[in-house]
């Protein structure tokens, strides 16, 4: 799990994509993760209870991965969208 912090609103664009692209590589990395046990499960290599344990721990990390992508999508929105002109 990536180093995260829980405000973004002092870094810039730059560093808010930084911390997007790891998120991503991280999600990357859990859906391996969770492949290669579905796979060891397949062939009998892990008993099921061991399965269902590191399966839970997977769906934490990811809902983990998930809420931190939609912060991180937040605050790009809310550093590249312009306020609205007001109409004189």
């Amino acid at each position: 799990m990536p180093l995260w912090r829980d405000d973004f609103s002092t870094l810039s664009l730059e560093e808010v994509l930084k911390y997007q692209i790891e998120n991503r590589a991280w999600n990357k990395e859990l859906r391996g993760l969770s492949t290669a046990l579905v796979n060891r499960r397949l062939a009998n290599e892990i008993s099921q209870d061991d399965y269902l344990t590191k399966r839970r721990i997977a769906l934490e990390q990811s809902a983990e991965c998930q809420r931190r992508a939609a912060i991180l999508d937040s605050q790009i929105s809310r550093c590249t969208v312009r306020p609205l002109l007001r109409a004189n």
